[in-house]
Formats: structure tokens, sequence, C-alpha cells
């Protein structure tokens, strides 16, 4: 796969000749076509112009080329991730996720229009600015009728949103975040998830709270979510089940693998609306760099004494940057060593913190086929690793440098495939290309245990990972 940015001459391209191809229009005359080995998020507009941007998309596109006919070269640039960020110092709630959306760019009438999709009856939403702290913030309220205060179940509110006309995408994104809550609450009373009744959040301003902001991730283009370390806060809060401790159990258990700091601020900071929200959409990985485009403050109904109660949401772009780090070299060339025993010496030197081992085959003295043994690993781990080497091969003596690498910013996921969930390792290329490989040791395990040939798990990660990263 490649890529040409504007600025740099590209190799040859062929135009198309002959009979169009079937996934695209025959070209009008004065239409240039151009065969291009390009990522799948590159799209063809006519006449005259190349548009980069999503396929299947209505947003405006990131970019056009204009292509004047005659010409017989065209540009490509890859576009960067689109990257929403929350910053989460005052907590987080459905109502001021809502209002920092609103605040980026999310049009209010947008959202009523599309909230009016839905069956749920008389209903008023607001949004004004408010003064906090001398920030200025968006407050988003939901003013219903008591009679509109129903209880819903899980099972009621995805039927509700699959036979509603909303945007396909939104439609996945808030019954992602209904679901993730219902699966929270379903192991907390031991219930099934489709037969979680929700009280507070079946409410109708909890449903509005949840859609909204799928409308705003959507609308906005955000491809990743991120999420700052979240204020858990203390006390006790007054809920249909009576009275619960802060966090609410239903926040602590969707808030697992995220940083916390759980006795920060004073009340109810998290509420399960918000953590729904973060753990539906957001990374629990640290943010990226980003390159800046704006941000938006969403108001809570709260005075907090010790802090603003602000969500800010910043939206950016991912600048995939290439890192530099310091380690140590240590080699080691054997001639006269059982090979079958490499491999556990191998497994006792990434345990121990090598960063990374591997053998390499080399000719000795007398011309025997021997193997060098080399460990990458930083310098506070080198006399430790150099001790299992000496240990644990029949090397007498070894040999140590300092060395510096090149490595591109990477995170783990856990992808969910029809055989079970499975890591995958993410880099990202200067370029905002990401390089995937799903971790051999679990798609090895999950072969095994379900009778299915490894390259079948091994696509199945590698088609997951690649939409849940179109969809974050």
């Amino acid at each position: 796969m490649q890529s040409w940015a504007a600025e740099v001459e590209p190799p040859a391209l062929r135009p198309l000749t002959g009979a169009a191809r079937a996934d695209h229009p025959a070209p009008r005359d004065d239409t240039i076509r151009i065969d291009l080995v390009v990522p799948s998020d590159l799209a063809f507009c006519e006449p005259g112009e190349l548009v980069i941007g999503e396929r299947n998309r209505d947003a405006d596109p990131i970019k056009k080329l204009d292509l004047p006919a005659g010409g017989n070269s065209g540009y490509v640039t890859r576009r960067s991730m689109k990257v929403l960020y929350f910053d989460a110092f005052a907590g987080i709630s459905g109502d001021m996720a809502v209002g920092a959306l609103l605040a980026l760019g999310l049009p209010l009438d947008h959202l009523r229009q599309a909230l009016s999709q839905l069956p749920l009856g008389e209903y008023l939403i607001t949004a004004t600015p408010q003064q906090v702290h001398g920030i200025t913030g968006t407050k988003f309220q939901v003013q219903v009728a008591a009679a509109g205060q129903t209880h819903r179940s899980f099972r009621d509110i995805r039927q509700m949103l699959d036979g509603s006309t909303l945007e396909p995408a939104v439609k996945q994104c808030a019954i992602g975040i209904f679901a993730k809550l219902a699966e929270a609450e379903g192991r907390i009373h031991a219930v099934q998830p489709d037969e979680v009744q929700f009280h507070e959040i079946g409410a109708v301003d909890s449903i509005i709270d949840i859609v909204g902001t799928a409308l705003g991730i959507v609308w906005l283009g955000a491809e990743r979510v991120y999420v700052s370390p979240l204020p858990l806060g203390t006390g006790l809060v007054q809920s249909q089940h009576g009275t619960l401790p802060v966090p609410a159990p239903a926040t602590v258990e969707l808030l697992r693998g995220f940083v916390t700091h759980p006795v920060d601020g004073e009340g109810e900071l998290v509420t399960p609306t918000g953590a729904a929200i973060i753990a539906s959409l957001a990374s629990p990985e640290r943010v990226p760099a980003l390159r800046l485009q704006a941000s938006g403050y969403g108001a809570g109904q709260r005075r907090l004494t010790d802090r603003p109660n602000l969500l800010r949401a910043i939206l950016g772009q991912l600048v995939a940057s290439i890192e530099r780090d310091d380690v140590i070299v240590i080699e080691t060339n054997i001639d006269d060593y059982n090979p079958e025993l490499y491999e556990y010496v191998i497994d006792r030197l990434f345990t121990a913190g090598a960063r990374d081992v591997y053998l390499t085959p080399v000719h000795m003295k007398k011309n025997r086929p021997g193997v060098q043994l080399t460990v990458l690993c930083s310098e506070s781990d080198r006399d430790h690793l150099a001790g299992i080497v000496l240990s644990e091969t029949s090397a007498i003596g070894l040999r140590y440098y300092a060395a510096q690498r090149v490595v591109l910013p990477r995170e783990m996921r856990e992808v969910t495939t029809p055989h079970g969930t499975v890591r995958v390792k993410v880099a990202r290329s200067a370029d905002g290309h990401e390089n995937i490989a799903p971790e051999y040791e679990d798609c090895k395990r999950l072969a095994q245990i379900n009778n299915v040939p490894i390259k079948l798990v091994y696509q199945a990660a590698l088609a997951a990972a690649l939409g849940s990263g179109r969809n974050k």
C-alpha cells in the first residue's frame, strides 16, 4: 500500500484503459481516472477531482485535489485520524458529554431533529452558555414531564433504536453504550443483559444524553476516543435501589481497565451514564500526540469547591511520531549447546524483562556452525539478564554495548472474534497508517480450543482490529 504527498513527485501512474472496473462507473470524457493502490478510505469522485475521505460517509471530504482534464498524474495524501479526547478533570456525566460536543460544533438543531425520530414523548432540550471559574461551558439540559420518565429494559431501548430512522452509525454507537451498561448491571444484579431494567438511565433524559453523545461522535467524525484518568469522587448517592456508595457499583464495573483516582473529589463525579460512554467509546490507553483543532467545555449541574465542574473535549488529528529509546545489546556466540534448549532460555529472558531476544546463524572458528544469541534490554536489567545467559547456556563470556532504537508508537488492544478474545498489537507509522499484528499465543490457544485452523483465528482477529479502529 502506498500514498504520495501533494508536494512530492509520485511514481508513474497508469490511467485506466479499456472497460471500466466493476466497482466504479464508466468515466466521462472529461474525467481523469487513475489506477492507484491506496487505502480503502481514499475514494474517487468525478468529474476532475479526487476526494480524500471515508467511503459511505455523508460528511464533507477531508480534502479535494483538482485533476484538470488533460492531466496525466495525481497526488494522494493519507488523511490523519481524527481523535476526540475527554479531559475529565471533574469527571463525566451524560449531559456534560453532550454539552462538550455541542461546544465543539455539534449543531443543536441537528441534535433536536435527530432526537425527534425517537418515540420519547414530550420534552424540551436547551443548551446555554455558563461561566464556571471564568471558563465558558455549554450547559445541556433536558426537561421532561414526570409522566414521561418511564423505566425501560435494555431490550426495549435496543428495539426502539433499531426501529428508528437514525443514521446507522448513530444507532450502532448508542446501542453499544447501552449494551456496556446492561452487561455491567447484569453482572451486579445477576440477570441477563436483555432483562436489565434501567431506572434512572431508562428515563428520557438519560436516553437523550446517550443518543446525543452518539450523534456528536458521528457528526464530528471522531474515529478514536481517549480519556484522562478519572476522579471517582467520594460519599453516598441516592438511587432507585436506595443509598449507594460513590462511585456507584455500575460505574466501578464499567471502568475496569481505565486509570482512575478512587478518592478524588466530593460527591459523584463519574455517573453510570458517563462511565458507560467511556467504556463503550474510549480506549484505556494513554492519549497519543495530537495536532489540536478545537476544544469545548460541557458544564455540569453542581458547583464544586475544589475544581470547575466542566468536561473538556479536545478534537485533534493523530500525529504519528517516531520514538527513540536507549537499549543495551548483549551478545554471545555459541557452538556447543543443545539447540532444543533455546526455546526455554528465550522464554526465561523475556519473562525477566528482555525487550527482544533472537538467534542468528553464524560460522565460528574451524568453520563450525554456531548461533549468536542477542538480547536487547534496559541498562538496569543488563546484569540480571547476562547472568541468565551465562547460567542457562554453555557460553563462557559475552559482550554488551549501548545502542539506540527508533520505534513506532504502539498499543495493545483486545478484539472479539467468533472464536474468542484476541490481543492485537497496533503500531502507528509516521504517515498515519497502522500496522496490526494479532498475538500468536492467543490465536494458537483459540485455534486449539475451537479446533479450527490458526489462520482463521488470525484473519478474524485482524478483521476485528481493522473494524474497531474505524469505529473508535
